[in-house]
C-alpha cells in the first residue's frame, strides 16, 4: 500500500490534478467510454472545487496520487433514481474520483474512499453516494471492494453530460 496523507486541493496542486484528469480521460476514452469525454471535468471546474474547498488530494511528498470531490449538499442528479437508495436521509457524495497513471493498483482509491467516509461520520452523514459510468468496470470494481452497493440507474443533471446514464452506489456507514 502506498504511503499518502490527504490534503485539501490547493493552487499548488493545479497543474498535477489537470494531468491527472487528462490521464482519466485518456484511459475511459481507451475503454471505449464517452465519460469524460465532454470536457468535464476541466481546469476551470478544479478551480472551483479550491475555491469551495471541497476536494481532496492523496499526496506522497508533494505528488498527488489521486483525487476526489467530497459534497454534502444534495446532488441533483440523485433526486430521481431507476431503483431504491439504501438510504432516505441526508447524505455526502463523492465525484471526479481519479488516481494518477503508476499508482493504480496499489490502495489508492481504497484510502480515498476510506477518508471519504470518514469525513462524511465526522459531519453527521450515514451514508455516501457516488455514481459510474456503465461502462467503467475498473471502477465499479473499486466501488464494490469499498463497500458501495448498486442502488439502480440515474440521469445526470446539469452540465456537459447532462442526461448521460449512470449506475448510483451508495454505501451506508
Amino acid at each position: 500500500m502506498t504511503e499518502m496523507e490527504f490534503v485539501k486541493a490547493s493552487m499548488k496542486y493545479l497543474e498535477q490534478m489537470c494531468e491527472i484528469t487528462d490521464q482519466a480521460k485518456r484511459q475511459l476514452a481507451g475503454l471505449g467510454l464517452d465519460q469524460w469525454q465532454k470536457g468535464y471535468p476541466s481546469r476551470e471546474v478544479w478551480l472551483s472545487d479550491i475555491e469551495e474547498g471541497c476536494t481532496y488530494l492523496a499526496v506522497d511528498e508533494e505528488k498527488v496520487l489521486g483525487i476526489f470531490a467530497f459534497q454534502t449538499t444534495p446532488d441533483p442528479s440523485y433526486g430521481e433514481i431507476e431503483g431504491k437508495w439504501l438510504t432516505d436521509g441526508p447524505y455526502a457524495s463523492m465525484h471526479r474520483v481519479c488516481v494518477a497513471d503508476g499508482c493504480k493498483g496499489k490502495g489508492v482509491a481504497g484510502q480515498m474512499f476510506r477518508k471519504g467516509f470518514a469525513l462524511a461520520e465526522e459531519l453527521g452523514f450515514p451514508a455516501v453516494r457516488i455514481d459510474t459510468h456503465p461502462g467503467n468496470l475498473p471502477m465499479q470494481r473499486a466501488l464494490a471492494k469499498a463497500g458501495f452497493l448498486p442502488c439502480g440507474n440515474i440521469r445526470l443533471v446539469g452540465g456537459t453530460e447532462d442526461g448521460d446514464p449512470r449506475i448510483a452506489f451508495e454505501k451506508v456507514l
